[in-house]
């Protein structure tokens, strides 16, 4: 009797996880557009999360990048136009002041 009610129990929590995490996947994220935000600092637009990656562009204090992502704590992913062509990238966070993600 008692391994009948803990299976049924634990059948109904199952059914209860499963779709509250299907609801989870259904929700889309409330800001997707890119950010505009200006650089702080000459900053580096690397080709990867690592400050041994290969730079790509060097930014100025004052250039305006978008904002694509928040990567990790250390990164973001951004979007900006030098020269005439689009470059995508990883910049630090710190090159944004306070916090990149704002």
């Amino acid at each position: 009797m008692k391994s009948t009610v803990l299976l049924v129990l634990a059948t109904a929590g199952l059914f209860t996880a499963c779709t509250s995490s299907r609801d989870e996947l259904r929700r889309t994220a409330p800001n997707t557009v890119p950010v505009p935000h200006n650089t702080i600092v000459d900053c580096p637009v690397y080709d990867g999360m690592t400050k041994t990656s290969n730079v790509l562009v060097q930014t100025t204090a004052g250039n305006t990048v978008q904002v694509l992502d928040t990567i990790n704590a250390y990164f973001v992913r951004v979007r900006l136009e030098k020269a005439g062509l689009v470059q995508t990238g990883y910049m630090d966070r710190r090159c944004f002041g306070v916090r990149g993600d704002k």
